[in-house]
């Protein structure tokens, strides 16, 4: 006889039950609820700046996702994850504004959903080739080698050559109506919001089910010890290039998310903070964890909108401090990030894992 309620934990009698997608009917109520919290009790309630802000947390967690991927499944670490970003969003916006596209394409809304598709592919191959490195360096070597494909695509490629085409100078400017979606016009904050939403469930999605396959487990054994790995008949070449394509079209799917966000695209919006900045979001979410992508996304976000009302709020009193924000923003980064890891160094998702835990095993918690 099946039950719905377990004492103390589940348990399972077959493998296909532990590793299965829904493990109870309260889970499965839980994730549907909090669907219907995203899709349906946000829209309704969120005013302008908020879709605004919620916006932001879906961009930051996409190029997030992408990170998280590369550092906390297969130990690859990377500080240069905003160059493939960059990648997806010129991608996407030269097919749009460049391509010359049959009427009936440009009619029926399938330009920018193609080129979304389209971008993705090109930053992960774009990925692929600074990951190369990858099959004989690690660590400091592979640092090096993800800097490097920050400065050579952004500052150099984008911003010298690619930006330029069209006689628009540094920035190609998307007139209202470009992005559109079948009849479905993106030209509201509320309208970006549902884009944002369907493309980040999508790849959590995605994400979640490649590492329950052999990928992810191939991923994992990689990054806890690669030899290991290879002694046991992992190709880890493959699974680690394959891991950068993964990343990649991850973070050109934000980018081309961005183009929809943004009035004009410029190679200002992909600087070498914001790779930094991803880091330090799965730093503080926790790292190996698609909870900590959305927990350090909404954290980091939410802190700096705070920090900035407050500098807002303060300006007349202290008019110096509106001038001098952005140093402001990033002492407050790396105040973050060292508290993080004196104090919570497995993440804010840990903490999550430990509260439901005790909610799990009650009254057997401890």
């Amino acid at each position: 006889m099946s039950h719905v309620w377990l004492p103390c934990g589940l348990y399972h009698q077959e493998y296909t039950q532990d590793h299965g997608w829904w493990q109870t009917p309260l889970i499965k109520g839980k994730m549907i609820f909090l669907l219907a919290i995203i899709f349906i009790v946000f829209p309704l309630t969120l005013t302008g700046y908020w879709f605004g802000v919620a916006n932001m947390v879906g961009y930051t967690a996409l190029g997030a996702l992408g990170v998280q991927i590369l550092i906390g499944y297969a130990g690859l670490i990377t500080l240069g994850h905003a160059a493939f970003i960059a990648v997806g969003a010129y991608t996407s916006t030269l097919l749009i504004l460049q391509f010359p596209w049959p009427n009936f394409f440009i009619n029926w809304g399938l330009a920018y959903p193609i080129s979304i598709i389209i971008a993705g592919i090109i930053a992960g191959l774009w990925s692929v080739l600074f990951g190369l490195p990858s099959a004989k360096v690690k660590g400091f070597y592979l640092i090096l080698t993800t800097m490097a494909a920050q400065f050579i695509t952004v500052d150099f490629i984008l911003t010298q050559y690619i930006s330029q085409i069209g006689g628009r100078g540094q920035a190609f400017s998307l007139p209202p109506g470009t992005i559109k979606i079948g009849p479905w016009i993106i030209d509201s904050e509320i309208k970006t919001y549902f884009l944002m939403a369907i493309l980040l469930t999508l790849c959590v999605v995605i994400v979640a089910n490649l590492l329950r396959s052999k990928v992810g487990r191939a991923w994992i054994a990689i990054r806890d010890n690669d030899i290991a790995a290879e002694t046991l008949g992992i190709n880890i070449i493959w699974y680690k290039l394959l891991n950068f394509f993964v990343a990649g079209f991850i973070a050109g799917l934000a980018g081309a998310f961005w183009v929809s966000n943004t009035a004009a695209l410029s190679p200002e919006h992909f600087p070498w903070f914001w790779s930094l900045w991803l880091v330090g979001v799965i730093l503080i979410g926790g790292v190996g964890s698609i909870h900590g992508v959305i927990f350090g996304s909404i954290f980091m976000v939410l802190a700096m909108e705070l920090i900035q009302l407050a500098v807002i709020s303060l300006g007349d009193v202290f008019p110096e401090l509106m001038m001098k924000f952005l140093y402001i923003k990033e002492s407050v980064f790396g105040l973050i990030i060292c508290a993080f890891l004196i104090f919570q160094p497995r993440g804010i998702s840990y903490r999550w894992w430990q509260i439901k835990n005790y909610f799990n095993l009650w009254p057997f918690s401890y």
